[in-house]
């Protein structure tokens, strides 16, 4: 069994000030595998100091210094990416295929971000002022569990270009990638405090972040609740604050689409990441006239082509819920869409055959489900996909915005031009059309109570910075 007994403050890996531990458990066999000890208020002003002293020298650098230790961190990662993937799979259950995918990507965040300042300018002209775009200051980072170092890469990379300092509090279930994150920024050889990694609880270490004056800016993706918490916390000393929430992401199936390639694609974008992900498309909204159709190659997709099991086999697309207490969750959400009327395809309650010990959902699809439902309008994180027939275009558009959530939409048709029209419509921060899933420099933040600022590209960059005007 490990012990993750170290924290990352000021260059070095120290022995934690809190006293508490927490237990890890392997999602596939629910055996502990590991305690991570827990940071306190102690631990956490101690890396907040060392970013703020860290903060007088590295605000001070220009692009081609920052640039040059993006590219460090880039090479460091690169050098343990199948550590890092197998991490994932190992920690949380992300199959292979999902962690594969996402941590190279992630990974080269760094060179994109290096790439974006390249073409910046921190001192353009404006009127008869100049401009200058500075550091926001100490940057909170707290993230969540899934695909945990996946976000350190993407906020890190932006605060760094920014000239920022950092303090990451990643979730108490990710320490075992945490650690690997942690080696590899250790690796990269950064002044000392620039980056500071703290493991601990969120009403501890997440709330000392939240009050300490000397942090200047928080970033948090996780759900809208914490993120309110986070919001109102953060008024007090008026930090600035970006908010990567929940979704409830509707995919529109326009009737001129090939369904005999769009339905299976729809399928696994509702099982991104075994449907723990902000982003996955939970909600599709298909034509009523071809309810049928729709729902007899979604049977036959979820019967012959998804397939739930151990995350390490590379044909497996739907792993195990992170923890018990998450697939609890689901499986509530499953018997409440029995109760709301909904028709079940596909899957249901109970634990998949020959998949007792871990914490393994049956991939779940209702259909002819009314978007009033529970299971339509909230958060479930897990393979449990809505069927929602529309009348007409107009109809999927409403019923696409008739949500409290505006992260991610998708729309699939075979008119290019007639998708543009109805994205151009759609309440989110990013609509992906005809399967594009992402675009490394496009913003991505959310709408409505999905929470408000952008990451990724030029927009995640000027996040962490403030506009000063000098006139004259």
């Amino acid at each position: 069994m490990k012990k993750l007994d170290k924290f990352y403050i000021d260059g070095e890996f120290v022995a934690p000030h809190g006293t508490a531990t927490l237990d890890l458990f392997n999602p596939v066999t629910n055996a502990k595998v590991a305690e991570v000890a827990l940071g306190d208020a102690v631990d956490t002003q101690r890396a907040i100091t060392a970013a703020k002293e860290a903060l007088k020298t590295f605000s001070q650098t220009g692009k081609a210094e920052r640039i040059e230790w993006l590219e460090k961190i880039h090479a460091a990662l690169s050098r343990r990416k199948q550590d890092l993937i197998d991490v994932m799979v190992d920690e949380y259950g992300g199959t292979t295929g999902f962690c594969s995918m996402i941590m190279p990507a992630s990974i080269d965040d760094f060179k994109e971000m290096a790439g974006v300042l390249r073409d910046f300018d921190f001192e353009p002209r404006t009127g008869r002022a100049r401009t200058r775009l500075q550091p926001v200051g100490v940057v909170a980072v707290v993230i969540p569990w899934n695909m945990s170092n996946g976000f350190i890469c993407t906020k890190l990379a932006s605060a760094l270009g920014a000239g920022c300092t950092v303090v990451i509090k990643p979730s108490e279930l990710s320490a075992q990638q945490t650690q690997v994150m942690m080696e590899c920024l250790h690796d990269a050889g950064l002044p000392k405090g620039v980056v500071n990694i703290v493991n601990g609880m969120g009403d501890v270490v997440g709330a000392e972040l939240t009050r300490n004056p000397d942090v200047n800016k928080i970033t948090f993706t996780g759900s809208t609740g914490v993120g309110k918490i986070i919001a109102k916390g953060a008024a007090d000393t008026m930090k600035r604050v970006t908010l990567e929430l929940g979704g409830k992401s509707p995919n529109i199936i326009l009737d001129d689409a090939d369904f005999a390639e769009a339905i299976p694609q729809a399928i696994f974008a509702a099982y991104l990441n075994s449907g723990q992900a902000c982003a996955a498309a939970t909600r599709r909204l298909v034509p009523a006239e071809r309810l049928d159709e729709v729902n007899a190659i979604a049977r036959a997709t979820l019967e012959n082509v998804v397939k739930v099991g151990d995350p390490k086999d590379p044909t497996v697309n739907v792993g195990p819920m992170v923890s018990r207490k998450q697939f609890e969750r689901v499986e509530d959400y499953i018997r409440i869409g029995l109760e709301e009327g909904a028709t079940l395809l596909a899957g249901g309650e109970g634990k998949p055959e020959g998949l007792g010990q871990g914490n393994f959902v049956k991939p779940t699809v209702f259909t002819n489900v009314k978007n009033s439902m529970r299971i339509a309008q909230e958060e479930i994180f897990g393979p449990v996909l809505s069927i929602i027939p529309y009348a007409d275009e107009a109809d999927a558009i409403a019923i696409a915005n008739d949500t409290a959530y505006g992260l991610c939409s998708y729309v699939t048709s075979a008119d290019k031009a007639r998708a543009y029209r109805v994205a151009g419509q759609i309440d989110a921060g990013r609509v992906c059309v005809n399967n594009e899933l992402h675009d490394p420099l496009a913003p991505f933040g959310g709408f409505k109570q999905s929470g408000f600022g952008r990451e990724y590209g030029v927009f995640g960059l000027e996040a962490f910075l403030e506009p000063k005007a000098i006139i004259g």
